[in-house]
């Protein structure tokens, strides 16, 4: 009995020796991950600020269109009764 009383404790010591490393071990790890995650946000912040800038250029260059067609449009309809006027009063 003395025999398997002692490996327990030396078994409790190792316990405690291993969960000591295990616990500075998950630290370091979790420190490094919320330095890559902070780096990640910065760089999601970054091109989202990007991506605003753009779809404000998108924005701008889809309204210039829009005005491009109208006009084109209208210019296509005047011309098409200006030339049946003419064709009918002839």
């Amino acid at each position: 009995m003395g025999l398997k009383t002692s490996f327990c404790v030396c078994k409790k010591k190792m316990k405690t020796k291993n969960t000591k490393n295990f616990e500075t071990d998950i630290t370091l790890h979790l420190t490094r991950m919320s330095g890559d995650i902070e780096h990640i946000k910065e760089r999601v912040d970054i091109a989202v600020i990007h991506l605003e800038k753009m779809n404000g250029r998108l924005r701008t260059a889809e309204n210039s269109l829009s005005a491009h067609r109208a006009v084109g449009i209208t210019m296509v309809t005047v011309l098409t009764i200006a030339i049946s006027l003419v064709g009918v009063l002839r």
